[in-house]
């Protein structure tokens, strides 16, 4: 039974590769149907003042890929970012620097999932409203996975698709070193660590990349 919410104290001796390997074990934990019991009064009781997540997590917006679930964390425990296509803007990398630099999160995990709809419309160059330009960042991915990938460069080809979306995830992660500064600093003095992975809609298992 979870009662007690992440403090500042129990925060600052979190390592970056010991809160991959607790949020892992917590996804172990879900593929087993073993969730941790939360008692949801005193964590929101305990968090009303403040929070210290051990991570940030950048998912998609799928109703499929729960991520606090995924994980078997809970209140207080990581911040949440969702984008469909969970790919990288400016208020993404605000909110990330926030998770990281001010609140002290160790840990930035870009999460894609098998057959996600926005990499799909992205690979069949789908042109809709303000879907086109939200596209178009996930379009590299897929014209790199096209080099990789024999076959229909299309959502038709089950092995181009899932190229897509790890290369996204993977060109997420390039991009945000690149955009960021700060995070780029705290990963290079070791008080972060970024990283990536694509979650199972078949299994609930995540992989890392």
């Amino acid at each position: 039974m979870r009662n007690t919410a992440i403090t500042k104290d129990v925060q600052s001796t979190l390592t970056p590769a010991g809160v991959l390997e607790d949020l892992l074990a917590g996804n172990e934990r879900y593929t087993s149907n073993n969730l941790t019991a939360s008692n949801v009064n005193d964590l929101v009781s305990q968090t009303t003042g403040g929070q210290f997540p051990k991570a940030v997590i950048l998912s998609c917006i799928d109703s499929r890929v729960p991520v606090e679930m995924v994980f078997d964390q809970t209140i207080g425990d990581v911040f949440v970012a969702r984008v469909a296509g969970n790919f990288e803007n400016t208020d993404i990398l605000g909110s990330m620097e926030y998770s990281c630099a001010v609140a002290g999160s160790k840990l930035v995990l870009v999460l894609g999932h098998e057959s996600c709809g926005a990499v799909k419309a992205a690979c069949d160059g789908v042109e809709l409203g303000n879907i086109t330009a939200m596209l178009d960042n996930i379009v590299p991915a897929a014209k790199l996975a096209a080099e990789q990938v024999e076959g229909a460069a299309d959502s038709s080809n089950k092995a181009f698709v899932a190229k897509t979306v790890e290369n996204n995830v993977k060109l997420t992660m390039d991009r945000i070193r690149e955009k960021s500064q700060i995070l780029q600093e705290m990963e290079d003095n070791g008080e972060i660590k970024i990283v990536g992975g694509v979650y199972s809609l078949t299994t609930g298992k995540v992989t890392m990349l």
